[in-house]
């Protein structure tokens, strides 16, 4: 196994620091109610973009001008990004101390002119669709949904330690359990990639888009998304060149330098240009801002090769092979970017990360030179606790449940029965990449619904701060989607 070890230079002055049944196509528009469909509309910037909904998922097919890609985006998901803006408006306050204007003026301030063309034309089309749709957002809003997790996540507890050293400890979220495993550990020692996203449920629940993108340059993507995002944002991608992408974050980073590029610009310019684990290494290092710091996994069907791009902001480091299993609980592994840009607690057993990584280890170990799509279903749906050595729904297990747990989760200042944890999951295969296919499962993966009503009786603590977007998550069947596939859907499977 090939590691590369290599230090930023970061230069840090004054702000720096901060810095259903399915439909054939109709003429009708989706609306948030509908359960299984499909859309277009004669308007000449939505070309051939269609939608669909099926099993929990909105299926979007974007092509053309990144315009009228943004265009067609907003038109066909306006209500849901509404929603979504909505609840970041409700929640964020409450998270980050911040409100929405705060997060619009941060982007209009440093995020905006460090957007590519591109994607500054894609949100402003976003704003556009949205526009047409009867809502009055513009493209700070859009901008400003996008950047939420860097900026409420990274930037405002920056801001927290420049006024007051340690107050912005243990905000960069936990979010995720993946795995990416290729030669003598899977089946057809070809690429075998798994991802579930952890997140606050209010947010979570929502994070429900599969969308294919064509694009006038670049690459074909297919990728999950929430509402609005022109990045995956949980990051599960593949692209026509035979790439795909995934990722989970460093628990406890801190970093953030706001005259860098914003990571969701350089996460959707990596999934859109990059050829070769080489071009999605060189995107994400450039102009790094330190917001959403990850350990990216990344393969190419091409070599079969497989890499963990651990990106700090200061530091990075690439492991690289074409016989391992990398796994991301959100725990770093190497020891300077511990040491210069983490709180993270290595030795602790019974957080989190490192209960999850054990189980991780066991798993692709005994699944070694068995591993499948369908072995990864099971992977990211397992709630076995590695610690208590029991079944459990709790934040031990990789298809989390905080809200099960008294414990809360401490490495992430989350109280106890923080209504947060796995929310979706992913699975794709190198011959899968090859045919831009992938399995996806709204919902906790390992088949357990979660129910609003029920949870508030439990803890009315929460009520206040969610009460008025939290919402029943039900568990979906696992879906396959496919990039060929623009009317009807493929089969389902449990």
């Amino acid at each position: 196994m090939k590691v590369i070890t290599k230090a930023l230079v970061v230069i840090v002055m004054g702000s720096a620091l901060f810095g259903c049944k399915q439909k054939t196509s109709t003429s009708t528009t989706i609306t948030s109610d509908s359960t299984s469909s499909t859309s277009t509309t004669p308007h000449n910037r939505m070309g051939n973009a269609t939608r669909q909904d099926k099993n929990g998922w909105i299926y979007v097919h974007l092509a053309g001008s990144p315009a009228d890609i943004g265009y067609q985006h907003g038109y066909l998901v306006a209500n849901e990004i509404d929603t979504l803006i909505k609840v970041m408006q409700y929640y964020l306050p409450t998270t980050s101390k911040k409100d929405w204007a705060f997060y619009r003026a941060a982007s209009k301030r440093f995020l905006w002119n460090k957007i590519d063309k591109e994607y500054q034309d894609e949100i402003k089309g976003i704003a556009e669709g949205l526009q047409a749709k009867g809502f009055k957002y513009d493209s700070l809003d859009v901008t400003a949904l996008n950047a939420n997790i860097e900026l409420s996540q990274y930037y405002v507890p920056a801001l927290m330690n420049k006024a007051k050293p340690g107050s912005g400890d243990n905000r960069a979220p936990g979010n995720c359990s993946a795995f990416i495993a290729t030669g003598s550990f899977t089946k057809d020692h070809k690429i075998v990639m798994g991802h579930n996203n952890w997140t606050d449920y209010i947010e979570g629940e929502r994070w429900n888009v599969i969308a294919d993108i064509k694009p006038a340059k670049g690459y074909e993507i297919l990728m999950d998304c929430a509402p609005g995002f022109i990045h995956s944002g949980d990051d599960f991608v593949e692209n026509k060149s035979g790439v795909m992408i995934t990722e989970t974050t460093i628990t406890q980073f801190k970093g953030f330098d706001t005259t860098q590029t914003p990571e969701f610009t350089r996460a959707r310019k990596a999934a859109q240009y990059s050829k070769s684990i080489d071009d999605v290494v060189k995107i994400m290092t450039t102009q790094n801002n330190g917001g959403y710091a990850n350990d990216w996994l990344i393969g190419d069907t091409k070599t079969n090769e497989v890499a963990k791009l651990e990106l700090g902001l200061k530091d990075f480091r690439v492991w690289r092979s074409k016989d391992t299993a990398f796994i991301g609980s959100n725990f770093p592994s190497d020891p300077k970017l511990i040491k210069d840009e983490t709180t993270f607690d290595v030795n602790n057993k019974n957080s989190s990360p490192n209960a999850r990584k054990v189980r991780l280890e066991k798993l692709v170990a005994d699944y070694k030179g068995k591993i499948t799509d369908t072995a990864g279903k099971k992977i990211e749906g397992d709630t076995y606790d590695a610690v208590e050595h029991k079944t459990a729904l709790n934040r031990h297990v990789i298809d989390g449940h905080v809200e099960e747990d008294a414990a809360g989760c401490a490495e992430w200042n989350e109280a106890p029965y923080y209504p947060m944890g796995a929310v979706q999951g992913k699975v794709t295969t190198s011959d899968m990449v090859n045919k831009m296919e992938m399995w996806a499962h709204m919902g906790h993966p390992g088949g357990a619904d979660f129910l609003a009503g029920p949870f508030f009786k439990k803890h009315p603590e929460y009520f206040k701060t969610q009460g008025k977007y939290l919402r029943d998550m039900k568990a979906y069947p696992w879906t396959l989607f496919s990039a060929d596939d623009h009317f009807t859907l493929p089969n389902t499977k449990n």
